[in-house]
């Protein structure tokens, strides 16, 4: 207790949170999840509660591994910022240097409409448009109307595919874009491009070079693209609501005995609360981290300062006026203005993070020195307007266990 007082918390006021949170999920909304509350250097709060594997009775623990889908992007934006520092690529560098596969694009004269009526798009996109997804390229799950079902049929699955890096870009390059480069923040598969692009330009594969540069320089020891046979007992369970009977079952997901060939650098990485803590502290320190130096603080804050404009932030963010508290950096967001970023979350200005479509979230606070990361395994179907329907629908519990563990730790700060 006296540790949390000194940390400038009320020890009386975070007590409660595990309870909460417990209490999500004995009501069956989620199978347990790992909660950190981090600052100035120490641990305030760790939480482990409910069960990583319902069916065999696996408690959560600390080193229990979850897969951080979107998590992914920050990771992948630092890789390709160590390559603007070193003069091999820039901001405003057109992909087709090294992805010649994106050389003539063509655009939907309507994001909804047939995808057979398009118009040449007016310039090339940009490494710029690929981390602050303004490329107009698309997921399926964010696009409406006969391209979303195209990514469907022509690439599959954006997490687990069987395609080779080349494959995979040819495919997409075949699809039009949704969008014009650089008219809108389309959320999309433009962080996937841009990992293989710094495999390209790395000469080397993405998996290769994060692994050398960030993953084990920082000691990321279980952060990986897979799970190694001897570390699956250790692997969380995603789990979906079952509509029907309301009881949590398992999602399956393909298993690797060895690094796939294709490594989403938009969301493939499985991950532990330790492992994103140092990455997440390195962000916070400004780009350096046990006397090692990643990312400048110059290029640190170029990541982490608004890049949309004020049009751009009108535009909602599947279904949600995401913006309307927060700005978009180079794949990650920042909180703009708190107040108005309360109804999500909480957060001071300068705070910044990214969620992963699991229910995983991170926030690094530069303003109160603290990190917190909270990790759950809850599948939801992805629609473009599911952020929307975020706060409805059934299990609220699931849905609101994040907001709700940010307002009670940040209503705990006493200083």
């Amino acid at each position: 207790m006296d540790k949390n007082v000194s940390s400038g918390f009320d020890a009386a006021k975070l007590a409660p949170i595990p309870g909460m949170m417990k209490g999500v999920v004995d009501a069956g909304d989620l199978s347990g999840m790992v909660t950190l509350v981090w600052r100035d250097g120490e641990e305030v709060q760790l939480n482990t509660i409910g069960q990583r594997d319902i069916e065999n009775k696996k408690p959560m623990t600390r080193d229990t591994l979850f897969r951080i889908a979107s998590m992914t992007k920050p990771i992948t934006s630092v890789a390709a910022l160590m390559l603007m520092e070193e003069g091999k690529i820039r901001l405003d560098d057109p992909i087709t240097k090294w992805l010649p596969e994106f050389a003539d694009m063509k655009v939907l004269k309507d994001p909804k409409g047939p995808l057979h009526e398009t118009y040449p798009a007016p310039r090339i996109i940009t490494i710029e448009d690929l981390m602050t997804h303004r490329s107009g390229l698309a997921y399926g799950f964010t696009s409406s109307g006969p391209i979303g079902k195209a990514h469907e049929d022509i690439l599959g699955s954006p997490l687990d595919n069987p395609k080779t890096p080349d494959q995979w870009l040819a495919a997409l390059a075949t699809l039009p874009l949704t969008y014009p480069p650089g008219r809108q923040l389309h959320y999309s598969h433009s962080t996937e491009v841009l990992g293989f692009l710094i495999g390209r330009v790395a000469g080397t594969t993405y998996r290769d070079f994060i692994v050398e540069r960030i993953l084990t320089p920082l000691g990321m020891k279980d952060t990986d693209f897979y799970v190694p046979k001897d570390k699956r007992d250790r692997a969380a369970v995603v789990y979906q609501q079952d509509q029907a009977t309301g009881k949590l079952k398992p999602v399956p997901f393909p298993q690797y005995d060895s690094p796939p060939a294709y490594t989403a650098g938009g969301g493939g990485l499985i991950s532990t609360l330790d492992d994103y803590l140092l990455f997440a502290r390195m962000l916070l320190n400004k780009g350096e981290l046990n006397g090692r130096r990643y990312i400048t603080r110059e290029t640190f804050e170029l990541m982490t300062t608004n890049h949309l404009t004020e049009d751009q932030r009108q535009i909602p963010f599947l279904g949600m006026p995401m913006w309307s508290g927060l700005g978009f950096g180079l794949g990650l967001s920042v909180v703009m203005d708190p107040v108005k970023h309360e109804w999500m979350g909480a957060g001071s200005q300068g705070s910044f993070g990214w969620p992963g479509a699991f229910g995983t979230w991170w926030q690094a606070d530069p303003r109160k020195n603290m990190i917190l990361i909270f990790l759950i395994q809850n599948y939801t179907p992805l629609t473009p307007d599911m952020a929307g329907q975020a706060v409805t629908g059934a299990r609220m519990g699931a849905r609101v266990a994040c907001p709700i563990f940010q307002k009670m730790v940040y209503g705990a700060l006493t200083a």
